[in-house]
């Protein structure tokens, strides 16, 4: 299970596990982990845990949610990142312990990405990890899953949502088939099982 650890001025204050699905941080006291600090708006920040990934969104705060010195609407949180929310540093740790059932499931078959135009026409790519992340951080990002069920692909980051088959992603998990087609900020990609 991943973890949130909260520092100030350099003390930590406090560790929190993410138990919940959906965790807010800010400075009201109905929130899942409290700063109590005035530059902290009332309703800062989201984390939303879904299985073994962690996303963080800006609930339009005053003064922003930043992560790794870049301040973001939504990110997808990776193990170390460095989190600042006001005069707090968090960091988010990912322990990467699947439960033992999933260790023993069987593994999809293995499939790939093709880029099909710009520079890196022609390219492929193995879609051998858990997770894939593809795009440009703060512009656009999906995010592509691969389970014993198959693989999926989500929206994770960016205004513009980027493309399946020409319709919008969203950030719910959809299921990919051979030959589906992603457009991610004008590179197109076909993803293709082995």
């Amino acid at each position: 299970m991943a973890k949130i650890i909260i520092s100030r001025d350099g003390q930590v204050e406090q560790t929190v596990q993410l138990s919940k699905e959906r965790m807010t941080i800010g400075r009201h006291a109905h929130n899942d982990i409290v700063l109590g600090h005035a530059a902290v708006s009332g309703e800062h920040a989201l984390i939303v845990t879904i299985l073994d990934d962690s996303f963080l969104e800006d609930l339009h705060s005053t003064n922003g949610t930043f992560v790794n010195g870049h301040r973001i609407g939504k990110h997808f949180l990776q193990n170390k990142d460095l989190i600042k929310v006001a005069k707090y540093q968090i960091e988010f740790v990912a322990d990467g312990i699947r439960p033992l059932a999933a260790a023993a499931a069987p593994e999809p078959a293995l499939a790939q990405i093709e880029v099909l135009n710009g520079n890196n026409a022609g390219k492929t790519m193995a879609l051998s990890k858990p997770l894939t992340t593809l795009g440009r951080p703060g512009v656009q990002v999906v995010v592509i899953n691969r389970s014993p069920d198959g693989y999926t692909i989500s929206h994770a980051e960016g205004e513009r949502a980027p493309l399946l088959n020409g319709a919008a992603l969203s950030q719910q998990p959809v299921p990919l088939k051979n030959g589906d087609l992603i457009d991610l900020s004008g590179t197109q990609m076909v993803f293709r099982l082995a």
